[in-house]
């Protein structure tokens, strides 16, 4: 291309017509076609700086510190009975800290998608797996069989068109099997029966149905007031179950006190928030395997506070989560990109 005298380049810059010529689409810039921009990309499902690499594993030690928290209000309060006393909790304090904030509310047709998400995600779940406990379902087969949740909810997730490739299939049965070694000691047939059994795959149900309904209809929102109104739900759901099968006795004690505090401002002001935060960046099976890890890190918990044995068996199913979780967790997840944008006319 001639170069252009630098009298007439002057004249071009003042003329308002050579900027419109300047507007060509970039498909056609320098007399040769751009290949269009790709309509899927490959990339992490989160950013790379550290906080949010530290992320799942705070969350798995703060959900893993859930079943301390039942042991110790077990004998002060019946399961429905507590848990109605933390949703109340939740409310008020999430409430407050978005009035405070002037958060945004969710209009009706999202907070009706929250309050579907959060009966699943709380109510059903917590309730179905404390409810089973009180009635003589042993920890270990309630945990055994709720942890069945990131293969139910890899498997749903692939009919819905979540991406699953073979190392993440993989992981997720290592890690399954190495929950099995965890809680293989506390596996027994006692306490086992219709009811226990039932409520125990009610709360799979609701968990796995819960997380793949929010990742799906509802995974941005404001964590104050969207926590606000599912834990309204859940109240709503659970306070009849309560006057139906509990007396609300609560005898209140440091223990207690403690309990409750720590549920609603670390497992809830910080488990749930985290956990809501990891379903917004990955598919719904990648983040559920980080639950894989619960039962081994519970068991150490356990073994620093109240004594409990950890034996060669524990350590190898804890080295197969780890291993398992590693796969299913790791990789990249082909999401679709933006679409390049239009260029202006």
């Amino acid at each position: 291309m001639p170069a252009v005298p630098a009298r007439n380049a002057t004249r071009i810059a003042a003329n308002p017509r050579w900027h419109r010529v300047s507007r060509t689409p970039p498909s056609l810039a320098y007399g040769r076609p751009i290949a269009p921009a790709s309509t899927t990309s490959t990339r992490p499902t989160a950013p790379g700086s550290l906080a949010v690499r530290a992320t799942p594993f705070l969350f798995v030690l703060i959900w893993a510190s859930g079943f301390v928290v039942a042991k110790y209000a077990a004998p002060y309060a019946e399961p429905l009975s507590f848990l109605l006393l933390r949703y109340t909790g939740v409310v008020v304090l999430m409430g407050s800290l978005a009035l405070v904030a002037r958060a945004t509310w969710p209009r009706w047709r999202q907070a009706g998608h929250l309050a579907v998400a959060g009966i699943g995600i709380q109510a059903g779940y917590l309730g179905g797996v404390w409810a089973a406990i009180a009635a003589g379902m042993p920890a270990g087969v309630a945990a055994l069989v709720v942890n069945l949740q990131p293969v139910l909810t890899a498997v749903v997730g692939w009919l819905l068109g979540e991406p699953m490739g073979a190392r993440r299939a993989t992981g997720l049965v290592l890690g399954f099997l190495g929950v099995t070694l965890v809680v293989s000691a506390k596996l027994t047939t006692n306490g086992l029966s219709v009811l226990t059994v039932g409520l125990t795959t009610l709360a799979l149900v609701a968990i796995t149905a819960g997380t793949l309904y929010q990742k799906r209809f509802c995974p941005e929102f404001d964590l104050r007031t969207g926590q606000v109104v599912q834990f309204a739900a859940s109240i709503v759901v659970t306070a009849p179950f309560v006057v139906a099968f509990e007396s609300f006795r609560v005898t209140w004690t440091l223990e207690l006190a403690g309990a409750l505090a720590w549920s609603i401002l670390v497992l809830t002001g910080g488990g749930i928030s985290l956990l809501f935060l990891m379903l917004r960046r990955g598919a719904a099976s990648q983040v559920t395997s980080y639950f894989y890890l619960v039962p081994g890190i519970t068991a150490v918990m356990a073994f620093g506070l109240f004594g409990e044995q950890l034996g060669w068996i524990v350590l190898a199913g804890m080295a197969a989560t780890v291993i398992g979780v590693a796969l299913a967790a790791g990789g990249r997840v082909t999401q679709p990109a933006e679409p390049a944008p239009t260029p202006s006319r």
